[in-house]
Order: structure tokens, then C-alpha cells, then sequence
């Protein structure tokens, strides 16, 4: 009796072992599929001038979310949010093409699922916008692939899809030889139809249907390993794209994102609706690292910003999406917007510079250079003309009725409440996440240099209720709130005086009383000051005050130092030529940590020497 009872104690343990093991065996394998610069072209997406097949179909098997947003419209710094499940406008990473190092306690998310026991593979884009951690990966490259894990372990893998990327429209294809007609290809009412642009547009519809065949093979290269009963699958593009107006800028256009999740028999109580539904739950790439962990059975790390959407720890639904712009290449800028499931609300905190800052980048798409042309030959009507002009302090759209964002509501009293729920909104999100975007990038090259930015931003050093009050009269366009500004030009706080100063280039046609106190400022301690009082006091007082602080900016050993000081340059014209010897020493050295100065140099100096 007492050896029955011993073998059934024994048969129970290995019951429960094998019991857990299964469990174990049984987590879900995880595929994402990531397309680049791309909106929701999608035929799924009712866009019926798409040819879209293959994410058509998968859609019919999926859960379709209706309102997914990046966190930027450019890649890396969305991607950096995809990584870390933190804002790049808190962790330091939000310009475009920086290496900023996020604080040693985040990890990339993958780091998780394989100290799990997950496979993790990427295939084979990074771009992260910080300093890489290879080793949360198995495999990174080319060749990465699921298959190369062991037998039953899950795995979470990436493919990138880059054939949709904005750089496949630089060279045009034959009219011949493109599949979609540019005579019929719907343009948004931004843009005109010009010849150029009519052949973008078709040509990116080309490329998204390339990259439906593209997602097609993928699912087909799971059905054929079996495991497609045994997977979740993510399909979802980078952020928006691609044309001008949208990559890079702050609308739908931008930031609106397709995402459709595949779940299959087996995970079906994870989904948040049947197949072929749509869940208008709004989701941001904050949240997908902590989703993916939950889905994983791993509970999130607490530092992460993001709220999971499925899985165990899977929270409550988000009010809003935020989202945030900083420099783009080498063009600084500062925008931040909030999306509910109505409205966009998009506040401009350099109001001053046009929308259609000269990007090297992106005006190698012919569409862009088209574009430019028809407004300076006064060929374009008041909505195209708009991106040429500087922008108004907030915006706010109706995007059910206005889904390309071309009747800013702001000025509308009947969308006050909208307006001032929706601001408010942003503002504590700022303070909350606290927000380093207010640091002007030659300082802040400076403070990463000696730690943390994370670690900057929460201290006393960093008064960020003062700063954003300062940068929100700043950005304002109010004559009235100029006496306030001239007593923040001597703060104490660097940052404080530099977004007064900002406030004297937004409003420098009232400006004119306090040229002696913004004189004083040519020779603040902090070189970002200098740089935007030199542009203040060329327009108050012409170019001879301005142009021996841009010239020290341009020989400074600071590249974002040098990149702020050609901004200005930039809108000087011929006035600028007297710097041409220092801009072209630029063009001859080595490229070291960046060439965003060379950029600029060669435009400035190509305007200067061509006209």
C-alpha cells in the first residue's frame, strides 16, 4: 500500500511537471511584420485605388485597430519608442538621427522575452536613435529568421519591409512602366497636381503593392513551417508616410498607422474581437513593448510609459495619443500633438518657421521640388499654399470630417471646450513624462555628455513648469505677453532665457523697444542663446550685431551648435554671403559625428552663388 501510494505521489509530480512544461511550450509565438513610411493605403483600410491582396486577406483573419498612431512620423525616433516602450521626449531620444544614451536601467524589450527563454530575431533593421544593445537578440541580420531556434521554443520575430521607404520614389520609373495611372492616383487636397506629384503618387502606390506581396510571402513562409497555428502576427508600418505633408509632420498623414493583429484558433481569447473586426481602442507605439511582454506572460518593468492592450496585463483604454516632433535632419523645429478619437490637437512651439523647411532629405523626391515651384509662381490655392507659410500656435481638426487636416478648428469658438480640454491635455502629459524637448539640442549634446538627460530632466536644474509656461508665450503670437518675456530674458535658467528669446523671433515686428536687452544676450554663457538672440537682433537691427555670433557658432566644436547657427543663416539670404568661407571650411572636413552642417552649408552656399 505504502509503494502504491509512493508511485501515485511520483506519477503526480511528473503529471505536474509535464503540465508545466506544456504550459510553458505554450506561450505564444510572436511575428511582427513592419513596413516602412507608409499610411493606411490598404484596401482593408477602405482605400480602394490600393492594390492590396495579401493584407486584405490576413485583415479578414485579424483584428483591424482603426486608431493606431506612432509616436513620431520618422523612424527612428518612433522606432527608439518601439524599443524602450518610453517616450524618446522623456528618455532623450527624440531628434531625428541622434545617439543620446537612454538611462541604464531600460532595456530593448527583447531583452525579456529571451531572458524568458524566447527566440528573438531580427530581420534586420535596427535603427534605434541611441546607442545599440545588440545582445537582446539571438540573431540580427539579413538572414535572421524564427527558424533557427530551438525545437519548441517560442519566438518573437521582426521583418522589416523597406520597399515602401520614402528613398523609392527618388528615382522616378518610366510612366510605361508604372501599374497604377498617375491620371487617376487620388492626391489630397494639399497637394497639387502637378506632373511631378501625380508620379510620386502612383509610384508609391506601386511600392505598396510590392510591399503586399512582400507581407504575403512572409505569411506564406509561416503556413509552410507550420507554425502559423501557433502564432500571433503583428502587421503595422513605421509611422506615416510618405509624401511631403506627412513623414515628418504632425497629422494624420504623419502619424495615423495601420495595425492588424492575426490571432490564431488557439489564442482567440486574447483577441479583442472576432475575425475580420475592427477595434477602435486608440494604441501607440508606447504601448507595444509592454503588450508584447504581457502577451509573453511577462509582466512589464514598471519604468515603461506604455499601457499593454492585450494579454494578462493588459490595462485600461487610452484617452488620448501623444506625439511629439523634434529636429528633423537638419532643420530644428518643436511640435507636440494629442489625438482622441475625434480631433487632433497639434501645438507649434516654433511657429515662426515655415512647415516647408528645406530638408536635403526629402526634396530628392521630384513631387517636393514641384511643389515649391507652383506656390513661388503663385500657381497654388490657399490650402497648398499653407505649407509655405509659417504656422499658427495650436491647430485642431475634426479628423472624422476632416481626415486630412486642412480646417484647423482653433480659431472656432464653438470648439473652445475641444480646444482648451485637448491643450491641457498635452501640457500635463509634458510635465508628467517630463519633457526635454525644451532643451535646445547645442546644450543638450552638452548635458550627455556628462550623464543622463533622463536624470537631467529630473532635477532642479530643469524647471519644466517654468520652461513650458515660457515657451507657451513664447509660441503665442501675442504682442501682450512681451513685457513677460523681457523679464525671463534674464533668468536665471539658460533654458528659461532661451525660449524668451524664441518669443522675440516669433513676435520680432513688435520687438523693436527691447534691442538693448536682447543685445546684452549676444554674449550669454550659453551658446544656444547667443545663437537665437544673433537671429532676433538681425531682425531688429540688421545683420552687423548677428553675424559675429553665427560666425563663432560655425567654428564651435559643437555640431547641433553649428546646425542651429546655418538655420538662421538659412533665412538670411544674400546677407549671409560674408560667412561663405566658413560654411565651405565646413564642406571640406571630415564627417565625424554627423553631416547635418554639411547639409545646410551646401544650400546656403548653392542659394548664395546661384542668385
Amino acid at each position: 500500500m505504502r509503494g502504491s501510494t509512493y508511485f501515485f505521489h511520483v506519477f503526480l509530480c511528473l503529471l505536474s511537471f509535464n503540465t508545466r512544461a506544456q504550459t510553458s511550450d505554450e506561450r505564444p509565438n510572436i511575428l511582427w511584420i513592419v513596413s516602412e513610411d507608409n499610411s493606411a493605403f490598404i484596401g482593408a483600410y477602405g482605400d480602394t485605388f490600393a492594390t492590396t491582396p495579401h493584407i486584405d486577406g490576413f485583415a479578414a483573419q485579424g483584428v483591424r485597430y482603426t486608431n493606431a498612431f506612432a509616436t513620431a512620423p520618422v523612424c527612428a525616433p518612433s522606432r527608439s519608442t518601439l524599443i524602450t516602450g518610453m517616450y524618446p521626449s522623456s528618455v532623450g531620444t527624440q531628434h531625428m538621427r541622434s545617439t543620446y544614451p537612454v538611462p541604464d536601467f531600460v532595456k530593448f524589450f527583447p531583452h525579456y522575452l529571451r531572458e524568458a527563454g524566447y527566440y528573438t530575431s531580427n530581420n534586420a533593421k535596427k535603427d534605434y536613435n541611441t546607442i545599440d544593445q545588440p545582445e537582446v537578440w539571438n540573431e540580427s541580420s539579413q538572414k535572421a529568421t524564427y527558424r533557427n531556434r530551438q525545437e519548441g521554443q517560442p519566438f518573437f520575430s521582426v521583418f522589416n519591409i523597406q520597399v515602401s521607404h520614402e528613398s523609392h520614389l527618388h528615382s522616378s520609373i518610366p510612366v510605361a512602366e508604372l501599374k497604377h495611372d498617375p491620371e487617376k492616383v487620388p492626391v489630397p487636397p494639399y497637394h497639387p497636381r502637378t506632373p511631378e506629384m501625380k508620379h510620386d503618387w502612383a509610384q508609391y502606390y506601386d511600392k505598396i503593392q510590392l510591399m503586399d506581396e512582400q507581407v504575403g510571402r512572409l505569411l506564406k513562409d509561416l503556413d509552410d513551417a507550420g507554425l502559423s497555428e501557433n502564432t500571433i502576427v503583428f502587421y503595422y508600418s513605421d509611422h506615416g508616410g510618405v509624401l511631403g505633408r506627412s513623414k515628418r509632420f504632425m497629422y494624420e498623414s504623419g502619424l495615423h498607422i495601420p495595425l492588424i493583429i492575426r490571432f490564431p484558433q488557439k489564442y482567440a481569447h486574447l483577441a479583442p474581437g472576432k475575425p475580420g473586426s475592427a477595434t477602435d481602442r486608440i494604441v501607440t507605439f508606447v504601448d507595444f513593448a509592454p503588450t508584447i511582454l504581457s502577451l509573453a506572460g511577462i509582466d512589464p518593468p514598471e519604468y515603461m510609459q506604455g499601457v499593454a492592450f492585450l494579454g494578462k496585463a493588459a490595462g485600461e483604454a487610452r484617452e488620448y495619443a501623444f506625439a511629439f516632433r523634434g529636429r528633423m535632419d537638419e532643420r530644428f523645429d518643436m511640435v507636440r500633438s494629442v489625438r482622441d478619437k475625434r480631433f487632433r490637437y497639434v501645438r507649434n512651439y516654433m511657429p515662426h518657421k515655415i512647415y516647408g523647411q528645406y530638408l536635403e532629405y526629402l526634396w530628392r523626391a521630384p513631387s517636393m521640388g514641384s511643389w515649391e515651384e507652383a506656390f513661388r509662381a503663385g500657381k497654388l490655392n490657399e490650402i497648398q499654399s499653407a505649407f509655405w507659410k509659417p504656422k499658427p500656435a495650436e491647430e485642431l481638426y475634426d479628423v472624422v470630417a476632416d481626415p486630412h487636416n486642412i480646417d484647423n478648428l482653433a480659431g472656432n469658438s464653438q470648439s473652445n471646450d475641444v480646444l482648451v480640454r485637448m491643450r491641457e491635455a498635452n501640457r500635463r502629459w509634458m510635465l508628467e513624462e517630463k519633457d526635454i524637448g525644451f532643451i535646445p539640442e547645442p546644450m543638450m549634446r552638452e548635458i550627455a555628455e556628462k550623464g543622463s538627460i533622463y536624470a537631467y530632466a529630473r532635477s532642479a536644474e530643469y524647471p519644466l513648469a517654468k520652461i513650458t509656461e515660457t515657451a507657451d508665450l513664447a509660441s503665442s503670437k501675442d504682442p501682450a505677453v512681451l513685457p513677460e518675456l523681457k523679464k525671463r530674458l534674464r533668468d536665471k535658467n539658460a533654458i528659461v532665457r532661451y525660449w524668451a528669446v524664441i518669443g522675440y523671433n516669433v513676435l520680432a515686428k513688435h520687438a523693436t523697444s527691447d534691442i538693448d536687452e536682447l543685445s546684452r544676450l549676444l554674449r550669454d554663457r550659453e551658446i544656444s542663446v547667443r545663437i537665437a538672440s544673433a537671429e532676433a537682433m538681425y531682425h531688429l537691427s540688421g545683420k552687423e550685431s548677428a553675424l559675429p555670433v553665427l560666425r563663432d557658432a560655425l567654428e564651435s566644436g559643437n555640431l547641433m551648435a553649428r546646425v542651429q547657427a546655418l538655420n538662421v543663416l538659412e533665412n538670411m539670404g544674400k546677407d549671409a554671403g560674408s560667412l561663405l568661407p566658413e560654411m565651405k571650411k565646413l564642406l571640406k572636413e571630415d564627417v565625424k559625428d554627423g553631416d547635418y552642417d554639411v547639409r545646410a552649408s551646401k544650400r546656403i552656399i548653392e542659394n548664395i552663388e546661384n542668385n
